[in-house]
């Protein structure tokens, strides 16, 4: 993710829910106009170093929203689920260039990097040729209506831990790995894990993807 802090301004919370086990949404006040995919630096106030968030809802909403889980061992991610409405938190401007093309794309995203697709697809872009996303249980594949109402067959799950109907069971790398051949004209989005973005990016590249039709958004 883009490394680059801007200003802090303060915004209020309008509301936290948890939709998965341990997965959580952060809404507040939207102050600024984005492109979808891009990201927000977040912090408690000006004294925390902020951490970057993938902005998770329409460019036309009145709130804003992310989409984290929580690290036990993190600092801020405890203390963001546990916000209420009417609390203050600090936030830049959106910035960031994980932005649309005007190629036929794929979406390739883990755990919470489905966030900028969630923006993208809330704010009317074309949808993907495919959306691959993989998870360790089934209840973590975050925001599975939508994507099913508006990608449908396109949109490939691929889950390690449990077994369902019309849901790979292995990691979508694998069935990376075993096409023969990929399109190599269009963009290829990659967000999620380090380990999980660089494999595939290294995958897809091997194929004869060029470099330059892969864009890449890791998480820590």
């Amino acid at each position: 993710m883009p490394q680059k802090i801007k200003q802090l301004h303060k915004h209020l919370v309008t509301s936290v829910s948890e939709i998965a086990d341990n997965y959580f949404i952060l809404s507040f006040t939207r102050k600024f106009k984005f492109k979808p995919g891009q990201v927000v630096a977040i912090a408690l106030d000006k004294s925390h170093e902020p951490r970057l968030y993938s902005i998770a809802s329409s460019n036309t909403a009145n709130e804003m929203r992310i989409l984290f889980d929580i690290k036990q061992e993190g600092f801020l991610t405890p203390k963001l689920a546990k916000l209420k409405a009417g609390d203050s938190i600090m936030v830049t401007e959106p910035f960031g260039e994980f932005i649309p093309s005007n190629s036929e794309e794929w979406w390739i995203a883990t755990g919470t990097g489905i966030a900028p697709f969630v923006s993208m697809i809330e704010s009317g872009i074309k949808p993907p040729k495919k959306l691959i996303y993989g998870a360790r249980y089934l209840d973590q594949f975050l925001f599975q209506d939508l994507m099913l109402s508006k990608i449908g067959n396109n949109y490939m799950r691929f889950c390690t831990q449990e077994k369902a109907d019309n849901i790979f069971n292995e990691r979508l790398s694998a069935w990376i790995e075993r096409q023969d051949t990929l399109p190599k004209q269009i963009k290829y989005y990659l967000c999620g894990n380090p380990e999980m973005v660089v494999d595939v990016r290294d995958l897809i590249l091997a194929k004869g993807v060029p470099f330059e039709n892969i864009m890449a958004e890791i998480y820590f």
